[in-house]
């Protein structure tokens, strides 16, 4: 009988420390191991270069590593489809870029839904694009090359990283606005379309400032216009293409971070306060401008609205146009 009553106390108390543990670990505050942040391009470019800048300060706000795991191709759907089926527990993020939305309005159908399997949590930065021409091209101004493009229809060609890309998407959209036959070429990835520009294979391109800085400033490119609404503080003298006659033109690129849908909103909450707090960094701002990119946060709500203004600003650009994805 006393063996039995030890053995039954025995199990009691073992009970007792399993519910003890299972609070404690329940109650663990977050983050409580490394956080993994998945970039959906492959090392060394712009946005993997900005991602690891905001993972490096984000861990130091967190307590805890930020792991960026790089998941690129087919137009950043990989990457994204990863953390559309990643658990929700606040362990894993997606750095999103304007390809999330692109992908959303060129392909036919994805892994994902876009809109039911992501929750917002921050933008954080844009950047704009310049309208760069060869040297050697006759056109000075935005004028001059529009009225080149219009007295020879279907001669002047825009060449871009690829089908479906940022750049060739603003290239039917300058088309589309200044009403002219401009032929795109895309490329196999920005390095290959701005060494044809270089040599005068083919005429103009839209491109980041620092994709082309070193050709700008050498005399090989002449930029002719900026995509964003007001002149760029780099380029003062260079104006937008807003006030060359085509208001309101404006594209550019984004830099936002994304969780999977259901992810606590408390977690959602804490991660995007760290990261506007990332964002207040002096060195931050001064390495994200490195990349041509300005700081500019929003949170997970207005963050969500901007979202689907970019969606539907580029589905009306690919439905007019009809470009499409190789």
């Amino acid at each position: 009988m006393i063996a039995r009553n030890v053995h039954r106390i025995a199990l009691a108390a073992f009970a007792a420390l399993t519910l003890v543990a299972a609070a404690g670990a329940s109650a663990q505050p977050y983050p409580s191991r490394p956080v993994r942040m998945v970039v959906p391009f492959a090392p060394g470019g712009a946005t993997d270069i900005i991602a690891r800048i905001v993972a490096q300060k984000l861990a130091d706000r967190l307590g805890q590593s930020v792991v960026v795991e790089n998941k690129p191709g087919a137009g950043t759907t990989i990457g994204n489809a990863e953390v559309a089926k990643a658990k929700p527990d606040g362990y894993t993020f997606l750095f999103a870029p304007t390809p999330f939305v692109i992908s959303q309005v060129v392909y036919p159908t994805l892994p994902y839904d876009p809109q039911k399997d992501f929750a917002p949590v921050s933008l954080l930065a844009t950047s704009p694009f310049i309208l760069v021409v060869n040297a050697a091209f006759p056109a000075k101004s935005t004028a001059e090359l529009v009225a080149t493009a219009r007295a020879k229809p279907g001669t002047v060609t825009f060449a871009s990283a690829g089908n479906g890309t940022v750049p060739h998407l603003a290239g039917e959209l300058f088309r589309l606005r200044a009403g002219v036959d401009i032929v795109h070429v895309p490329y196999k990835g920005g390095g290959p379309a701005i060494v044809d520009l270089v040599s005068g294979q083919v005429p103009m391109m839209f491109a980041t400032p620092i994709e082309v800085s070193q050709h700008v400033q050498s005399g090989r490119l002449r930029v002719l216009g900026t995509t964003s609404l007001a002149r760029l503080a780099a380029m003062p003298d260079v104006p937008t293409l807003s006030e060359s006659g085509y208001p309101d033109f404006e594209v550019l690129s984004f830099f936002g971070v994304l969780a999977p849908a259901g992810t606590p909103p408390e977690i959602v909450g804490r991660v995007a306060s760290d990261l506007a707090a990332v964002m207040e960094l002096p060195d931050v701002r001064e390495r994200f401008a490195q990349q041509s990119a300005e700081a500019r946060v929003l949170g997970p709500v207005p963050f969500g609205g901007f979202l689907a203004r970019e969606r539907d600003k580029w589905a009306d650009i690919v439905k007019r146009s009809g470009a499409k994805v190789d």
